[in-house]
């Protein structure tokens, strides 16, 4: 288990999430943005055309102009999306040398958000920026709920957003994800497509890890994060975390204010 926000509280932490249907077609994005005064902003927006791959880049970029320079801290981005990580630290530079053109010699698709992206990304310097991987739909709650806001967003559904204290905050994000490495992008000269999933690793959580639910006074022990999410996804004020062992359980119940007796369904 990670050791979570406390390791972190000198610098500000992002969440970032974006979704299209159709692809192109109808597109949300979704942001959590968590400031080391222990304050949360939720943002959230939509486009009726678009790819997931600029959706993706928008939550970044829009989470990044919350951020007022000068910064006297630096910035943590945990996104599934390997385009925009691997875009803003490798291809970037290349893209730019070349006029704006990729390595086959096209334009690069999405230009003026990887502009605008650089653009922001200049402006918090001397501030750095840690960009962290965490793999889709893998049962953490940042993650997770920024993808609640993008899907609710590209469906014009109305999300109500929190902007306040954390520690009334509904999602838990003292739960980081672990570094984990970036995974190989299909093909690095693909990354000039305009269409196309950026997310990866979406598939079922690791063997032998639980997740536990919180809702309505209820805790529920689930074996699978697909089980996990079915009962919480849209969902307001509902906890959930993954744990690795019969004592992260327990951990768990303690950081939600549970006794170790509370008892859990299956």
């Amino acid at each position: 288990m990670s050791t979570g926000l406390k390791d972190s509280e000198q610098s500000i932490v992002i969440f970032t999430d974006g979704a299209c249907s159709g692809n192109p077609g109808p597109g949300g994005w979704g942001s959590i943005v968590a400031f080391p005064d222990g304050t949360v902003k939720e943002i959230g927006g939509n486009n009726r055309d678009t790819t997931n791959n600029r959706m993706e880049l928008a939550a970044t970029i829009h989470a990044l102009q919350l951020l007022k320079p000068p910064l006297t801290c630096d910035v943590i981005i945990y996104t599934d999306s390997i385009y925009v990580i691997r875009g803003i630290t490798q291809w970037i530079f290349g893209w730019k040398a070349r006029g704006w053109k990729s390595a086959e010699g096209k334009d690069v698709a999405n230009r003026e958000h990887w502009e605008e992206l650089l653009r922001q990304v200049t402006l918090i310097k001397p501030a750095t920026i840690s960009w962290k991987y965490v793999r889709g739909h893998s049962g953490f709650a940042g993650n997770e709920r920024c993808d609640a806001i993008a899907v609710a967003q590209s469906k014009g559904k109305h999300e109500p957003l929190y902007s306040g204290p954390l520690d009334g905050y509904f999602v838990d994000l003292t739960d980081l994800p672990d570094e984990e490495p970036l995974p190989e992008a299909k093909k690095a000269g693909s990354s000039s497509s305009s269409s196309g999933s950026s997310s990866a690793g979406r598939g079922n959580a690791p063997a032998k890890i639980s997740y536990l639910s919180y809702q309505n006074g209820v805790v529920q022990r689930h074996l699978t994060w697909a089980a996990c999410e079915k009962q919480v996804k849209g969902q307001s004020n509902t906890k959930f975390k993954k744990a690795k062992s019969a004592a992260e359980e327990l951990e768990i119940l303690a950081s939600w204010g549970l006794a170790a007796s509370t008892p859990i369904r299956d």
